[in-house]
């Protein structure tokens, strides 16, 4: 549905996006996690046409949105970070212009397309309220009410519950995972609990670079493959510890616990797979039971906070910042910008 190949996006000296390529397919939620101006906004923006690439290139549903930007942009429903309300219109007024804009030119079809779309985003008996005098989650709703219209194959949404409370947090995801159902969603986030509980597939950028993408369970899985393997297995210290250093791949053998004609041990995965089989086979064939064998799970929270680990000018690495504050998401992120 999105193909999008070697995207840069530089402003003057700084690369805010540095050659990001990747596929987004149909029928899927994607979540676009990284830290504050880490390129997630920049790169949506581009995606919907909103702003120019330096270089490179992203096609919807085959449109070039560079040289088919009407074709491009009738694909997408967009709702940015911060909605672009008429807050002296009501709901209806307001989603009747949107698809008055988006060329729905009948009145009986806008006020179809309104209703449904209305509908669909939980705005029932808020029709003929100001938008002026609605929460923010209800405001919210009514942006991704005109983001469905014009029946879009995708929908886009920067940062849809930043400066919600808990509650709108909560019904905000639930409308996001019902949308998945009959449109591709994409939403930008570093809420890593919301990428988590709504996404069947992330993207992680960090300092304007595509660091990971897979579902949770793949990037945990992919790091936990170079994780620390625990064991616990019957024999003598020399025996145990021999045929877990013999497992191609298995460093850093140390025995954490000894007592019983039992061994306790760690160990270290370099080999960029999942080692516990190989392990167990060792262990078995020197005769050395297997009383207990598992590697290190990671979150997304741990994957996220691996990965985005920045490089600074000693080789050593630091922390990338740290995800959104609660008086960030009151106020919003406009730093990729």
């Amino acid at each position: 549905m999105i193909e999008v190949e070697h995207l840069t996006k530089r402003y003057g000296g700084h690369t805010a996006v540095d050659d990001i390529s990747f596929t987004v397919e149909d029928g899927c939620i994607y979540g676009l996690l990284g830290p504050n101006g880490a390129g997630k906004s920049t790169t949506m923006n581009i995606i919907t046409g909103y702003i120019s690439a330096t270089d490179g290139t992203v096609k919807i549903d085959g449109h070039d949105i560079a040289d088919e930007p009407a074709a491009a942009k009738a694909c997408i429903g967009y709702l940015p970070e911060l909605p672009p309300l008429y807050q002296d219109m009501t709901v209806q007024e307001y989603l009747l212009f949107v698809a008055e804009l988006k060329g729905t030119r009948k009145k009986a079809d806008r006020a179809a397309a309104v209703e449904k779309s209305a509908a669909r985003a939980g705005l029932q008996g808020m029709e003929h309220r100001l938008i002026r005098n609605l929460s923010k989650g209800y405001r919210q709703r009514v942006g991704i009410a005109a983001a469905l219209l014009g029946t879009p194959k995708v929908i886009i949404l920067d940062e849809p519950t930043v400066g919600l409370d808990p509650a709108q947090m909560i019904e905000i995801r639930s409308l996001i995972r019902d949308l998945g159902k009959t449109h591709t969603v994409i939403l930008s986030s570093h809420i890593l609990s919301e990428v988590q509980s709504v996404c069947d597939r992330v993207l992680i950028i960090a300092h304007g670079k595509l660091v990971a993408q897979g579902t949770p369970e793949e990037l945990a899985a992919q790091l936990t493959a170079k994780g620390t393997i625990t064991a616990t297995a019957q024999g003598s210290r020399d025996a145990v510890v021999a045929a877990a250093s013999a497992v191609p791949g298995l460093t850093d053998v140390k025995v954490t616990d000894e007592k019983g004609g039992e061994v306790s041990f760690t160990a270290v995965s370099t080999a960029g797979t999942d080692l516990r089989g190989a392990l167990s086979l060792a262990l078995a064939q020197a005769g050395c039971p297997v009383l207990s064998l598992s590697a290190e799970t990671m979150s997304l929270e741990d994957v996220f906070l691996q990965l985005t680990e920045a490089p600074d000018a000693t080789g050593e690495t630091t922390p990338a910042p740290e995800t959104q504050t609660e008086e960030e998401e009151a106020n919003g992120d406009d730093s990729d910008l």
